[in-house]
């Protein structure tokens, strides 16, 4: 009994040394594409997200590229409200960001016809601020949204 255990603990040990001698996967494989690898175009498009590129995973930083390609497509008003967009992400706190991407999956699982109906809301919504003085305060949208019970 006490042989069969020395043995299993050396072979514990044996197999455990191994594997710490392998190398990490995560620092053999780089995320792609790097800052530096991308086209001065794609540069200049990304400019906003520069500061958070280092943080973005691969799958995350192929969408921003496959964004980057079809930015020269764009009209120039969506060129301009997409850099607006990405600057606004990049000042968002990880906090709000978190809040954002629920939202979104949340949007996604709506049927069309609720989403119609947001999209009506919300041009209402909008019109009734075009018409009033009253300046737009997200602290007020955030606070309606987050205490509205969820539509589904």
């Amino acid at each position: 009994m006490v042989k069969t255990a020395v043995q299993l603990i050396v072979s514990l040990c044996f197999a455990v040394s191994a594997i710490a001698a392998q190398p990490a996967k995560q620092a053999a494989k780089p995320i792609r594409p790097t800052w530096s690898e991308l086209s001065p175009a794609q540069k200049q498009v990304l400019a906003p997200i520069e500061v958070e590129w280092e943080e973005l995973d691969t799958v995350r930083r192929k969408k921003w590229v496959e964004i980057a390609k079809r930015f020269p497509k764009m009209s120039s008003s969506e060129q301009q409200l997409l850099q607006k967009r990405m600057k606004d992400w990049v000042a968002l706190s990880p906090a709000e960001r978190r809040v954002a991407r629920a939202r979104y999956e949340q949007l996604k699982k709506l049927t069309p016809e609720q989403k119609t109906a947001i999209a009506k809301q919300w041009q209402e919504y909008r019109r009734s601020l075009a018409q009033s003085d009253t300046p737009f305060d997200p602290a007020v949208s955030d606070a309606a949204t987050t205490t509205t019970p969820e539509r589904q």
